[in-house]
């Protein structure tokens, strides 16, 4: 067998023998040697190869020459697939990457899979193989393909907002959603970055009701749409339905003064707000529970976003949290109501890396008073208890929502990786860190083997009960 070649009794087709694109091969040699039919494992990982080959034509046959060692790695946003995946093709052709320059043909890629079932893929190669693999329907490909965007969308290193707007134009509904839900935890990253300024109307439209977005305050989402118009210039109707969607409850009076005085956009669509601007002041003038006798306050203007300005939270960084229990505190304002804007509610945490629910608890019998097997650790899983520091933590016609962000690091900055929501424990959230390992200090959970948190109290108000006279 000459020299640089693989194995010429692998079960290698000659590009004759391939079936037309987007076909499943019908022959079992095909199926079970250069050509595919399982998707590819496509996963983040570091590449560490010991050939870069190429498919080669010897004959009427195919090989593959190799052109000695060839090493990527996460900082090149690279992608490879896990070892061992992929059957009888590393018996027949060894480990193949085909990792090639940002613009270099998506084709050759596709064709490359075709031959080998694997490659490398950069991030800007994303979208043109995918739009390869739709074009000629091989399944396999665009589902791998779409699970390296979600994967990378997760980490961080995805561009969002332009594979936001590549899902809407192929219908592709989960890469959509991950999109939009990077986008909401992280918009305060986004919005000061220069993908904010490529957001489209449509975009802009899905994120400003939503009310898991992360920012600051609301002051710094009115200053990010205000920049947005400033750079799209959309029509009066598109402007004016986006400056509706903002909280302007939730802002200060004091600011709220500033931003009438001098903000361009309200300049221009002053009259389009006027009985929002009105409604904030009423809010901030009088008590809630005095508001709540004569207004509404189930809407979604009167219920906080996760900010992470003090007044609403603070950050805890639990540094080895497998080790043990800890504990913290810390304060919030009563209300985003400039009537309770100096009072303060002081809050207990508890965390717990391994809490045994009470079903896994040992339970003693009746008859000799000997207690079941204890429950193993491993079987225990963290929880996050939020209390008042003082009796009465909800006052009348308000109750508080507690949120946990849970950051990981990614090139320096610190993303939102997962959201839960619920009143006094973790346990309501019924998923709390449920994936995460906490005993392993790489873990994709921790920053330099720590946790970090960001604990949100949102007031969410309640219409009164009125009892006829």
């Amino acid at each position: 067998m000459p020299s640089g070649l693989v194995d010429p009794e692998a079960p290698c087709p000659t590009p004759g023998d391939l079936p037309d694109p987007g076909t499943e091969p019908a022959s079992p040699e095909l199926a079970g040697g250069c050509f595919t039919t399982e998707p590819p494992v496509l996963n983040k990982c570091l590449l560490i190869s010991t050939s870069h080959e190429k498919p080669e034509r010897r004959g009427g046959e195919v090989g593959c020459a190799r052109e000695g060692p060839s090493v990527g790695s996460l900082n090149d946003d690279t992608v490879c697939p896990r070892p061992g995946t992929l059957g009888t093709q590393e018996a027949a052709l060894g480990r193949v990457t085909a990792g090639l320059p940002d613009r270099a043909p998506s084709l050759y890629l596709s064709g490359r899979y075709l031959y080998c079932g694997e490659l490398t893929v950069l991030l800007a190669q994303a979208i043109p193989l995918h739009q390869l693999a739709t074009k000629y329907r091989v399944a396999s490909l665009q589902r791998g393909v779409a699970d390296y965007m979600r994967a990378h969308l997760a980490g961080g290193a995805g561009p969002a907002v332009g594979w936001y707007h590549y899902a809407v134009s192929t219908g592709d509904e989960a890469l959509r959603q991950s999109c939009l839900q990077f986008l909401a935890w992280n918009l305060s990253a986004v919005a000061g970055s220069a993908e904010w300024g490529a957001v489209s109307p449509e975009l802009l439209a899905q994120l400003l009701p939503r009310s898991d977005l992360v920012l600051q305050d609301e002051l710094e989402l009115f200053q990010a749409l205000e920049a947005w118009l400033g750079r799209a210039r959309p029509p009066p109707a598109v402007a004016e339905r986006a400056l509706r969607a903002i909280r302007y409850p939730m802002i200060p009076p004091a600011q709220l003064f500033q931003l009438q005085a001098r903000s361009a956009a309200l300049a221009r669509h002053g009259p389009a707000v006027a009985d929002l601007l009105l409604q904030a002041y009423q809010f901030h003038a009088a008590s809630p529970l005095h508001y709540a006798k004569f207004f509404d306050v189930n809407g979604s203007a009167f219920l906080p976003r996760n900010y992470l300005a003090p007044a609403w939270g603070a950050p805890w960084v639990i540094n080895n949290p497998a080790r043990d229990d800890r504990s913290t505190s810390f304060q919030t304002q009563l209300g985003p109501s400039g009537h309770d804007s100096g009072r303060r509610v002081t809050w207990n945490v508890l965390f717990s890396p391994r809490w045994l629910p009470v079903s896994l608890r040992p339970v003693y019998a009746d008859a000799t008073g000997t207690a079941l097997p204890l429950a193993r650790p491993e079987d225990g899983r963290p929880r996050l208890v939020v209390t008042p520091a003082s009796s009465g933590g909800d006052a009348a016609g308000v109750s508080f929502q507690k949120t946990v962000l849970v950051g990981a690091r990614h090139h320096g900055r610190l993303l939102v990786r997962h959201a839960y929501s619920f009143h006094q424990s973790s346990e309501e959230a019924g998923d709390f860190l449920a994936h995460a390992d906490l005993q392993r200090r790489n873990s994709e959970y921790l920053v330099e083997n720590a946790l970090h948190l960001h604990l949100i109290v949102k007031p969410v108000y309640h219409t009164l009960i009125r009892t006829p006279k």
